[in-house]
């Protein structure tokens, strides 16, 4: 019989990380994946936990039996099945919220569907010690029998780690996960109970499976958000992926969607954004500077290919470098933002290992892999850029997209002062209309004047693309007067998201979030 115990507590255990998991997703494709979130999450699920195994410990005492034991992780099992139901349109409103900066409603949709999570893991919580409990015979053996138990429940757990992440949300979904995670706990516990306390016992539950199938029919239909246009919405391993059409205007958004990640118009390439930065990357080197000069370029952050097709525009005859970590969202650029680009050579890496690992040196490295608003920390470190400079030619420019919010410059002026600690000369420039600055750094001493003077020159020349004369003069026009140094990002200490989330907390305090709408 002590067997069918310890299949229900390693599958307890299972579940139990296996949700915790599977909420970051769950929250992550609304309210992003910053450390704020992660801590939410991992917080309030240790509170739960914590409050099933003191509930878990009485309980036991009370009632040590089989059948209190499974019927417990059969009710667990149940709730988790319903958090897709009851999530799904709390969820949608947050991300109406979100496309209207309703911060109320965010914060509140933010802590509901935490609330969601509170009876089925506090449930789970109970597991181990009443496990304990039942499986105690004597006094003698109550430390092996425990530390059996809690081992169990862990290898249970560290299958639970990675099973939603590696597996089941790539392959259907994270709502669909949840369901998978019902099913399977509540057929294990069904089993174990009907094993353990009779036919009778099981059959008992038997309406749990069936309400649970009725929650999947009426919860999972048409797209999880509602926004104009969706024309295609998925989940892979790094991220939810959704495609809109607006007009002739094809757009990626990511997770919690505030950000634009690529944008495709057929007829169209200028989108006036900081994609269209990179071509102005190599004129800060002496004039006149030829755009046959220009090789390999390297794009961390393909995203679904927007720079890369803007710069084969310009440099026809340059090797691109795409970077990606997500191969969703390469297969996503493929099939719908004409990712075709003849000179484009895609490597899903991780952009620093990727450059890292390159035996090329570039003329032009770009570097946009924001989870807006944050970018992703150990691309901004001293450590990196001197890696990024080892990959240069001798003419080669740097390029990073930053965010700002307002007039706090906080994140500019830190990334300026680590990039300035590795590179002779740098740029700021800011882009009308968005809330984005672009650094610009040069491996070899250049003057600002350079810039102006190879727009000169370019502009004599007839053949020169027009989308290369627009962006420069987006860059001539956004050109800011170099900060003070401040603080020095290194791979030991990079406060990248300590100063993000203040930046953020400043603007909600300030009253001012409507402005960004």
């Amino acid at each position: 019989m002590r067997r069918y115990l310890y299949i229900g507590v390693f599958f307890a255990g299972c579940a139990s990380l296996a949700v915790e998991m599977s909420a970051s997703r769950l929250l992550g494709n609304y309210f992003g994946s910053s450390n704020l979130v992660w801590a939410a999450i991992i917080g309030l699920i240790l509170i739960y936990l914590s409050v099933g195994y003191t509930i878990g410990g009485k309980w036991a005492d009370r009632s040590p039996e089989f059948r209190t034991f499974f019927t417990i992780l059969c009710w667990a099992s149940l709730l988790i099945g319903l958090i897709p139901l009851a999530s799904r349109p709390i969820l949608r409103a947050a991300s109406q919220a979100f496309d209207e900066m309703q911060v109320g409603v965010m914060i509140g949709s933010f802590i509901s569907v935490l609330a969601l999570f509170s009876l089925p893991v506090t449930l789970l919580g109970t597991a181990s010690p009443f496990a304990v409990r039942i499986a105690l015979e004597n006094k003698e053996n109550a430390g092996k029998v425990a530390g059996k138990i809690y081992t169990i429940s862990t290898l249970g757990s560290f299958l639970g780690t990675f099973l939603p992440v590696l597996v089941l949300v790539p392959a259907i979904g994270t709502y669909r996960t949840f369901i998978a995670l019902s099913a399977g706990l509540m057929l294990v516990s069904l089993f174990c109970l009907w094993m353990t306390s009779g036919a009778k016992a099981a059959t008992r539950l038997l309406w749990m499976p069936v309400l649970l199938v009725l929650a999947t029919l009426l919860g999972l239909g048409g797209f999880d958000k509602q926004a104009q246009g969706i024309i295609f919405e998925g989940e892979s391993a790094y991220n939810y992926i959704q495609v809109q059409q607006i007009g002739d205007y094809r757009i990626l958004r990511l997770n919690e969607g505030q950000g634009i990640h690529s944008i495709y118009h057929p007829l169209q390439q200028n989108f006036y954004g900081a994609w269209e930065q990179v071509l102005a990357a190599p004129f800060f080197n002496n004039a006149p500077y030829n755009i046959d000069k220009v090789q390999r370029i390297a794009i961390l952050g393909l995203a679904a290919g927007t720079s890369a097709r803007q710069a084969y525009e310009v440099y026809p005859r340059a090797q691109i470098d795409g970077y990606e970590i997500d191969p969703k969202i390469i297969e996503v650029g493929c099939d719908l933002f004409e990712m075709d680009v003849p000179t484009l050579n895609v490597y899903a890496e991780d952009a620093r290992w990727g450059l890292a690992h390159s035996g090329q040196r570039y003329d032009i490295i770009s570097i946009d892999a924001y989870r807006p608003p944050y970018i992703p920390w150990h691309l901004t470190t001293l450590e990196f850029f001197q890696e990024t400079y080892s990959h240069l030619t001798e003419q080669g420019t740097l390029v990073i997209n930053v965010a700002r919010i307002l007039d706090d410059r906080r994140l500019v002026n830190a990334l300026y002062t680590t990039i300035q600690a590795v590179y002779p000369s740098v740029y700021i420039v800011d882009l009308p209309d968005t809330l984005n600055s672009i650094i610009f750094a040069t491996r070899q001493p250049t003057r600002i004047e350079n810039l102006a003077l190879n727009y000169l020159a370019l502009d004599s020349d007839a053949s020169t693309p027009s989308l290369l004369m627009e962006t420069l003069q987006t860059t001539v026009l956004g050109m800011q007067s170099n900060p003070p140094e401040t603080i020095l990002f290194t791979d030991d200490r990079a406060s990248v998201e300590w100063i993000t989330n203040d930046m953020i907390f400043g603007l909600f305090k300030s009253g001012q979030l409507e402005t960004l709408h």
